[in-house]
């Protein structure tokens, strides 16, 4: 073939037309095929359904279509509520997450029947009945609306977008002809070209992600063809809002005008979904109905396809009950046989849903979240993080080599340490089915490599001294304010004396390390965390003390108007022994202005974390994933914590915190997903194993947000490490994790047996523990109950006293 197939973007109708005649159908295919796989991967997508027919009148007298009924051939006008409902609430039984609302175009201004039904229910037109029984359904079933109401102005669309976060109108033909006389639109207003194509650039002016399409056989060219997807490219191109293209086949039916009509040739379906690819780009979504082909799935995946559309196991698709769907166990089995993976997706696809800033009302983000993982896909299982729910079983081991190569080559370079790309690391956080059982047990292979079988754990106590915070991080539901005294408790702050308690307490059951955080307590300065270290280490000076975030040492220093370096030194001279990496929650800015916008900047974090370790106190490291950020905030977190680590070598740890989603203001405030789901959060131990090797040597899998179960589960996914006992669990508890405050080190041991692993316990620093203390860890006696001050009774000291007069 003499022309390129790789710039068909950059062609207008005529010279795309010349170029589809000079090239054969099998070159059309290869390079179309190619063209899908460099945008979507193995990935081919479908979305879960029920098919809602609110009316099949239709003032269109379309000569294919068997939808489209007079008022006597139905019993009813319109379907009822209650009716509507029930359809929803059968989906939502079935696991389906979209309500795909089918009607004619405008039936009242053809039928009185029509009018008078709305009139009864209620409501002067039909879009305002499809607009009242959109709201209900997604207030009622939380299944998501997808409209398709016909020709449509701006205004219908802006009216209708709160309550459906897409829609579709397919464009059929951009041919004039086919609606003259004894052509198939003859007699059908709706199907004029000019109107169709206005009402998709009206979608677009809304904010509106469309589907659209072509249905082709119905008597137009392929050039006709060309010049309709050219028309819809266009529009595209100036709003950017059509999230997929339907290539459809005409199948000819009974008792239509049209009945006697052929159908076309499979492959004219084949060589308009490769040139539809071709002229689109890798990113458009393209579709063909797996119903209507039957048998030819695979045939449609070589052609450039990565989507089915919608399947339901509850409806018929009533605009070909000829054709029912297939079963979605059988739909995967033949994408596979295509060399793909079936994959649910939502009604507003990936790419719209990380867009949802501007393609979704903001009334519709909450009930979006709900379905969706960081990709935008549909969430793989229900499980979340603190919900003490069963954890997914995992696939088990999966047999030959990876199947999206580009993962496979950067799990393989990660291996042998060498650092990825951002775009490398994105890519394995994509992975799914066999791919992410080839990850874990990579990950896993790597774990016993550096770390043996051994699993470590740390006997400790966490302390978290106040929950009383001027920070307003909106994923938090530990850290109170003046007015939260209804969620989870009232602000506290420990005493000195107190804290003192507990760590000579938590020594007592045989602990090496108490962890000291809290809340930036406004009345706080730097000498309030010398004066808690210099207790402490006054009445347990073999304690080692693991204490303040990079956000407590950053206010620390300013309060005492020192540098960073002068105060670290000063709180290690006092006894600090290592700091939590926490505070990081994701480190890429573009994400902290939503979640954390008052708290410490990437690189601010990055200087205090560095810092420390200049000055001879390592640190740990930490990500909390699972809220409103996408894969590529996580590769680019991973990778500053590989480039710091390169840099300093201060880390002794890495710890993935899963989102504990139930009581965090982000969520209830219905801006965040419900926490990772379970395949994300094994996907983020793997990924953390391979993209920090060789630089960070031990991954630590979080109980408190986990569970047992859970934790235990990824010891198979590059985990090595435990955390430590805690003996008090605040945090995780007060966002609504329901998993305890304290794992004690016989039920480490039997956890970690059960893997098939050794138990060791260890410091903080992943040395060996003295015998007496391991000692002590077994049997310990039960905790004292804890005493809490409230927190409006402390004051600082005044500034113009010595700040050694604050006592807590």
């Amino acid at each position: 073939m003499a022309e390129p197939m790789d710039d068909w973007q950059h062609l207008d109708g005529g010279q795309a037309a010349a170029r589809a005649q000079q090239a054969s159908l099998a070159e059309l295919l290869a390079a179309a095929a190619a063209v899908r796989d460099a945008g979507h991967g193995v990935v081919v997508s479908y979305s879960r359904k029920v098919f809602i027919p609110l009316t099949e009148l239709c003032r269109d007298v379309c000569h294919y279509c068997t939808y489209a009924k007079t008022p006597r051939r139905l019993k009813s006008a319109y379907l009822e509520p209650d009716a509507v409902l029930a359809i929803a609430q059968a989906g939502k039984a079935q696991g389906c997450r979209e309500a795909l609302f089918t009607l004619g175009d405008k039936p009242e201004l053809r039928y009185s029947a029509a009018r008078e039904a709305l009139a009864r229910l209620g409501h002067a037109t039909t879009l305002d009945y499809v607009h009242a029984m959109a709201a209900r359904v997604l207030a009622e079933t939380g299944l998501l609306p997808h409209l398709n109401p016909g020709v449509l102005g701006a205004e219908d669309y802006r009216r209708l977008r709160p309550v459906a976060p897409s829609m579709g109108l397919m464009l059929e033909s951009a041919s004039e002809r086919l609606g003259m006389r004894g052509g198939p639109h003859f007699g059908s207003p709706d199907k004029q070209p000019a109107v169709r194509l206005k009402a998709i650039d009206d979608a677009g002016a809304a904010g509106v992600a469309l589907t659209s399409g072509l249905l082709i056989g119905i008597g137009e060219t392929r050039g006709e063809r060309i010049d309709s997807l050219v028309a819809l490219r266009e529009s595209h191109r100036r709003h950017g809002h059509l999230q997929e293209l339907i290539i459809q086949n005409f199948v000819p039916k009974p008792g239509t005008k049209m009945a006697g009509a052929p159908a076309p040739a499979f492959e004219e379906l084949l060589w308009t979904i490769a040139v539809a690819r071709l002229l689109f780009g890798p990113a458009m979504n393209i579709q063909a109905p797996p119903n209507l082909n039957e048998g030819r799935l695979g045939e449609l995946v070589g052609a450039g396809i990565n989507d089915w559309g919608g399947v339901s196991p509850v409806t018929p698709d009533h605009v070909n009950p000829e054709s029912p769907w297939p079963q979605v166990a059988e739909l995967a089995r033949q994408t596979a046989a295509a060399g793909k993976l079936l994959v649910e997706r939502l009604t507003l696809y990936p790419a719209y849903v990380r867009e949802r800033a501007r393609w979704l009302d903001a009334g519709l983000e909450a009930p979006l979240l709900l379905h969706a993982d960081a990709q935008g896909h549909a969430r793989s299982d229900d499980w979340s993080a603190g919900s003490g729910g069963a954890v997914p079983l995992a696939a088990g081991t999966a047999s030959g080599g990876f199947s999206d190569r580009a993962i496979g080559a950067a799990a393989a370079r990660a291996a042998a340490g060498e650092r990825l790309g951002e775009r490398e690391v994105e890519r394995l956080f994509e992975a799914r089915g066999d791919d992410v059982e080839r990850l874990c047990a990579a990950a896993d292979a790597l774990r016993a490599a550096v770390n043996g079988d051994t699993v470590s754990y740390v006997v400790n106590r966490n302390i978290n001294y106040t929950n009383l915070c001027s920070y307003k991080c909106q994923f938090c539901a530990f850290a109170k304010g003046k007015a939260d005294e209804d969620l989870r408790g009232a602000p506290y702050v420990l005493d000195l004396d107190e804290i003192a308690r507990r760590a000579a307490e938590a020594w007592e059951r045989g602990a090496t390390e108490v962890c000291l955080q809290g809340g930036i307590h406004p009345a706080f300065t730097g000498q309030t965390y010398l004066d808690i270290l210099r207790r402490v280490k006054a009445v347990v000076p073999g304690m080692h003390v693991h204490a303040f975030s990079p956000l407590e040492v950053s206010q620390g220093a300013r309060t005492l108007g020192i540098g960073l370096e002068d105060f670290l030194r000063e709180l290690k001279a006092s006894g600090l022994g290592t700091l939590p990496g926490t505070a990081a929650e994701i480190l890429d800015d573009e994400v902290r202005r939503q979640i954390c916008p008052d708290k410490l900047g990437t690189a601010e974090w990055l200087e205090v974390v560095a810092t420390a370790h200049h000055v001879g106190l390592r640190t740990t490291s930490t990500i909390m994933f699972g809220h409103l950020e996408a894969p590529v905030h996580w590769a680019r977190h991973l990778l500053a914590i590989r480039d710091l680590q390169q840099r300093s070598g201060g880390l002794t740890e890495f710890v993935p915190l899963p989102f504990v989603h139930m009581e965090a203001p982000l969520f209830r405030r219905g801006r965040a997903r419900p926490g990772p789901s379970w395949r994300e959060v094994r996907l983020m131990h793997a990924i953390a194993r391979l993209v920090l090797h060789p630089l960070v040597t031990n991954i630590q899998a979080s109980w408190a947000k986990l569970g047992a179960e859970g934790a235990a589960q990824l010891l198979a996914a590059g985990v090595n490490d435990l955390g430590g006992t805690l003996m008090n669990e605040s945090i995780s508890r007060a966002a609504g994790a329901t998993y305890g405050q304290e794992l004690p080190p016989e039920r480490m041991d039997a956890l970690i047996r059960a893997a098939g692993r050794e138990p060791r316990q260890r410091t903080t620093l992943y040395g060996e523990p003295p015998a007496e203390r391991v000692t002590h860890s077994y049997g310990a006696a039960d905790l004292a109950a804890m005493h809490f001050r409230p927190a409006r009774e402390y004051r600082g000291a005044p500034r113009s006293q010595p700040a050694s007069t604050v006592n807590p």
